[in-house]
């Protein structure tokens, strides 16, 4: 079961990655994720990704993809993986392609989580999210129980600065640029379903795993 999952930010991906990922119990491999733990290491690699990041710069594609690569050759994905916020264009999708290809494995699934744009930038001006341990919350959809600090650690919840509406929205329009070529590369593999996801969250989970058992 080796899945790719596609939204929007603010779309509810994170959310419907940790419960596909527990349900199935197949890792949960996010870019942000490996970035952050490069940067705690303070290898090589980690300082120089660093560079970008703090700059607000993507991850240029040689250390994206390498690092992807790295990771897919871990043991506790030999039964399967969900993938979190890579491949972000045609480009990467192609050299996944070729990792996947020397593995002699495939993608089998991939998930667009679709919601309208209204409720998207609902959803991400209402988003607070911890700085010290990346989890993310929402003051009406997902509050923490104490308001303001972090379920995990106790952290004070930041209102991130480019949650803002418009900046939203340009950020939506980008996205929407470089992902429709993904999409087409995967619709043309017979392997890109689109899950509405205007819903609540088990109603999207149930979405999801309907299309995953239904192909056991």
């Amino acid at each position: 079961m080796r899945i790719i999952l596609l939204g929007t930010p603010g779309g509810g991906k994170g959310t419907q990655a940790k419960l596909i990922c527990e349900h199935y119990g197949i890792p949960h491999i996010s870019t942000g994720d490996i970035f952050r733990r490069k940067i705690k290491e303070g290898a090589t690699e980690g300082k120089e990704i660093s560079t970008y990041t703090e700059k607000g710069q993507l991850v240029p594609d040689r250390l994206t993809i390498g690092l992807v690569d790295e990771r897919l050759k871990n043991d506790d994905c030999q039964k399967g993986f969900l993938l979190d916020g890579f491949p972000r264009d045609k480009k990467q999708a192609e050299a996944l392609d070729q990792i996947m290809k020397a593995k002699k494995e495939q993608i089998n699934f991939v998930f667009l989580i679709d919601v309208p744009k209204e409720i998207i930038v609902e959803r991400i001006m209402g988003r607070r999210v911890c700085p010290k341990c990346g989890e993310s919350y929402h003051i009406k959809y997902n509050p923490p129980k104490v308001t303001g600090e972090c379920d995990v650690c106790g952290t004070p919840l930041i209102h991130r600065a480019d949650d803002q509406e418009e900046i939203i929205l340009d950020r939506l329009a980008i996205y929407n640029q470089t992902t429709e070529p993904i999409l087409e590369f995967y619709r043309n593999k017979g392997i890109l379903h689109k899950i509405k996801g205007d819903g609540g969250i088990q109603d999207i989970f149930s979405q999801i795993v309907t299309i995953l058992d239904g192909a056991k």
